[in-house]
């Protein structure tokens, strides 16, 4: 990769951070705003929801962060084959630097075991990288900012469970609901879950983020699991929690569940909880690191 493409790619990365820090996407918004519609005026649950309307707004127009936790930074990356995935990397830890520099990021990493600020968000899994080699001839960069008060309200359960049932489809039903009734109002919703059906422990976990790429108003292609995402969100949203727990008709914004294969001794649901805020933005970058088309 020459110098000139790096400066390239740098410039379109802190771009996709400053937008997807300050610029909630549309299906998101469009969400948000249909929300709004289905709350009682003056409840609880519609101021709410006004308020996130407004903070929205001022973000984006401000270009500041939606939220004072710009949250944990993962980057979901495709690249051809023989593509240089090292200088993307540092790059790409570059552009987080500059973007904390400017404001765009939150000074929001801290060492586990001493409590210290690195002052720039860079630090031993700090940013998160996920990479993937593909055989087509551009980048593909997804970028999610994911907040830890949505992260704390994540849950994990195996099946067969006491109290949620057994290795079925009604089992993991049940662990998804229960993940939304432990969360209540905490984790700021109405959120937005990412299911994983299956894998291991670690698996898991990171393919529920990754079902939180998908946009809400896509169609699941597994028939089965797309029944099962309208159930879970006729259920939650009559649950009664509402908006930040306030109460009312909208626990959650949208529900994404997948499934990947496990070994017959274990059978893990795992579910990723992202807050209203749902940070979450994507670019595709042609061979010198310019942006070609924003994803969402």
């Amino acid at each position: 990769m020459s110098t000139s493409t790096a400066v390239s790619l740098q410039a379109s990365l802190l771009e996709l951070i400053r937008k997807t820090s300050s610029d909630l996407p549309k299906d998101v918004v469009n969400a948000v705003q249909a929300a709004k519609s289905t709350e009682e005026d003056g409840s609880n649950a519609a101021y709410a929801l006004d308020v996130i309307s407004c903070n929205v707004d001022m973000a984006r127009d401000a270009s500041q962060p939606i939220c004072q936790d710009t949250g944990t930074i993962i980057f979901n990356v495709h690249t051809p084959v023989g593509y240089d995935q090292i200088i993307f990397e540092e790059t790409a830890i570059e552009a987080v630097k500059e973007a904390t520099e400017k404001g765009y990021l939150r000074q929001n990493s801290v060492d586990s075991v001493t409590g210290k600020n690195s002052g720039n968000n860079i630090g031993p899994g700090s940013p998160i990288f996920h990479f993937h080699q593909w055989r087509k001839d551009y980048v593909d960069v997804r970028l999610m900012l994911k907040g830890g008060g949505c992260e704390n309200v994540g849950a994990q359960f195996s099946l067969p469970h006491p109290k949620l049932g057994g290795r079925d489809m009604k089992g993991v039903e049940n662990a998804i609901l229960e993940a939304v009734l432990l969360a209540q109002g905490k984790g700021c919703g109405p959120g937005i879950l990412g299911v994983c059906i299956g894998g291991d422990r670690a698996s898991g976990y990171s393919f529920s983020k990754e079902q939180l790429l998908r946009t809400l108003d896509d169609t699941n292609k597994d028939e089965e699991l797309g029944a099962l995402e309208e159930r879970i969100m006729e259920k939650a949203n009559k649950s009664g929690i509402g908006p930040m727990g306030f109460g009312g008709n909208n626990t959650l914004l949208g529900c994404k569940v997948g499934k990947q294969n496990r070994v017959p001794a274990s059978f893990y649901v795992s579910i990723s909880y992202m807050c209203w805020a749902f940070r979450r933005q994507g670019v595709t970058l042609d061979a010198e690191g310019a942006i070609n088309e924003w994803l969402y």
